[in-house]
């Protein structure tokens, strides 16, 4: 099984890095395979709505979010982490994630998710939140642990004195871990479930 991780913070060894290595060190005596992007030094732009990807199957924009498009249609689980700023994500992650989503047209029906915030202080609900939108639009489970998945510090390194932070990143990775395994048996015997035509609603007309 696979788990693909988005590092949304600018700072490659910063406390949102802590965050997910905690996790990850979980995956890997789980037996799952993990790969983290890191997205949040990147140049992303975002989307223009062009529908280029409806036709081309790709986003015209050739960087990163393509890049990484084939790595989440391979995975089991995907982690989202971000840095908060202002009560929300990094700008780039947002730009990076909304066009991922949108121009990717395969599957990610029952792919777990789960999302990670990071704050100094405040503002990791709305983060959180904020993050989720991306998995419950997808048709994706979405993984909880012991409390909301946020982890505290402003200084590099300060994440790693978030004691509770820390071990709520670990029993996430548990419950994923076992929501992909368990998703994985429910998918061999049962299949996916049904699948309906949309029906799309337009407010105006």
């Amino acid at each position: 099984m696979k788990v693909l991780m988005i590092n949304g913070s600018p700072r490659k060894n910063g406390n949102t890095a802590i965050s997910l290595k905690e996790m990850e060190k979980i995956f890997q005596a789980e037996g799952i395979e993990v790969e983290t992007v890191q997205v949040g030094n990147q140049a992303i732009r975002g989307c223009i709505a062009c529908a280029s990807c409806m036709k081309n199957g790709k986003c015209v924009f050739d960087d990163m979010v393509n890049q990484v498009a084939p790595k989440f249609q391979d995975a089991d689980g995907l982690v989202i982490a971000s840095p908060v700023y202002y009560a929300s994500a990094n700008g780039t992650l947002i730009s990076f994630l909304d066009r991922l989503f949108y121009s990717t047209s395969f599957d990610k029906t029952m792919k777990v998710g789960a999302s990670v915030a990071v704050a100094r202080r405040g503002g990791i609900t709305a983060t959180y939140d904020e993050l989720n939108k991306y998995f419950t639009i997808s048709g994706m489970p979405v993984a909880s642990s012991q409390y909301w998945n946020g982890v505290h510090g402003r200084e590099m390194g300060e994440a790693a004195q978030d004691e509770e932070g820390l071990q709520t990143m670990r029993v996430l990775a548990r419950n994923m871990a076992f929501l992909m395994k368990s998703i994985a048996l429910g998918k061999e015997q049962y299949g996916l479930p049904e699948k309906e035509g949309f029906i799309r609603t337009n407010f105006i007309r």
